[in-house]
């Protein structure tokens, strides 16, 4: 199954690496150079403070062993079986039921509870939880978002770009403004849901690692059912939608059927599906 979810985000980058070119093709180089530079530098920056900017937006502070051993206890034993060094360990003052990892690599992650997941899981929900978010930081898809999120930027500029600065061939005849306002709404739509799509294949993939590193798929299957029950008429467990893919359940709450396109996550039912046949197998 993890080999499927890896196949899945691979084809989905290229995809989105194929809407890039068919657009920058438009016009010449001037403007690609200027929107992958703007897309870089903002999203660089968004990819080496990821941990500073989550953090913050979800008002989480560091936590002590002494405050919540058996928090350190969990996270310290899931990070040696998977091979991780510890992360920094903070605490959400938020209700709502939620968790999230996040930085740029094994050695700079950061993993964080809100107050509202710590009642109502047991230790073997919660550690499932916590194996998911281990294994966001051990697939590094930080990585994986951030470099999708630099494309789908750069689509975005170049959008902008070839129809308020026309660049390239069409320059002398102006190109087809009915063209290019199309362009200008079609494209970032198309890559942004490319980007949903790549989120919604990760988390599918932190749950199918993180179910293996506990072998205890119905942990975080049972767990995903209380965070979805007990987040309804909760205030988001964070200030900020552009981190909302970082969590174990969107804070903003997803849609069902087409709306489910444009969510970072998968529908709960979808997910505790695939657990449960992980647990029972494909007839479960």
């Amino acid at each position: 199954m993890n080999t499927r979810n890896y196949l899945k985000t691979t084809l989905l980058l290229a995809g989105l690496s194929g809407l890039l070119l068919l657009i920058g093709s438009r016009f010449g180089t001037t403007g690609v150079t200027i929107a992958l530079v703007a897309a870089v530098v903002m999203n660089g920056i968004a990819y080496f403070y990821s941990d500073k900017i989550a953090i913050r937006a979800a008002g989480a502070v560091p936590v002590t062993e002494a405050e919540f051993p058996e928090l350190y206890r969990i996270v310290r034993g899931l990070a040696d079986r998977a091979s991780i060094p510890m992360p920094r360990l903070y605490v959400s003052p938020s209700p709502q039921p939620n968790a999230f990892a996040t930085g740029r690599n094994p050695n700079n992650a950061a993993v964080a509870v809100t107050q509202g997941i710590l009642p109502i899981l047991d230790r073997r929900e919660l550690e499932g939880v916590l194996a998911h978010e281990l294994s966001h930081v051990q697939n590094r898809d930080i990585l994986i978002s951030s470099v999708a999120a630099t494309i789908g930027a750069v689509i975005t500029w170049l959008a902008y770009l070839a129809y308020f600065m026309p660049l390239g061939s069409d320059d002398d005849d102006g190109g087809n403004p009915l063209a290019g306002l199309l362009m200008v709404i079609l494209a970032p739509l198309a890559a942004g849901l490319i980007q949903m799509a790549i989120s919604r294949s990760r988390e599918f993939g932190a749950d199918s690692s993180g179910a293996r590193l506990t072998a205890d798929p119905m942990a975080l299957a049972s767990a995903l059912r209380k965070i979805e029950a007990y987040a309804r008429g909760t205030p988001p467990a964070t200030t900020n939608p552009s981190t909302a893919h970082l969590f174990i359940s969107n804070p903003f709450k997803g849609g069902a059927g087409v709306a489910n396109l444009f969510s970072t996550h998968p529908s709960t039912t979808e997910r505790v599906e695939r657990l449960e046949r992980m647990a029972y197998g494909p007839h479960a």
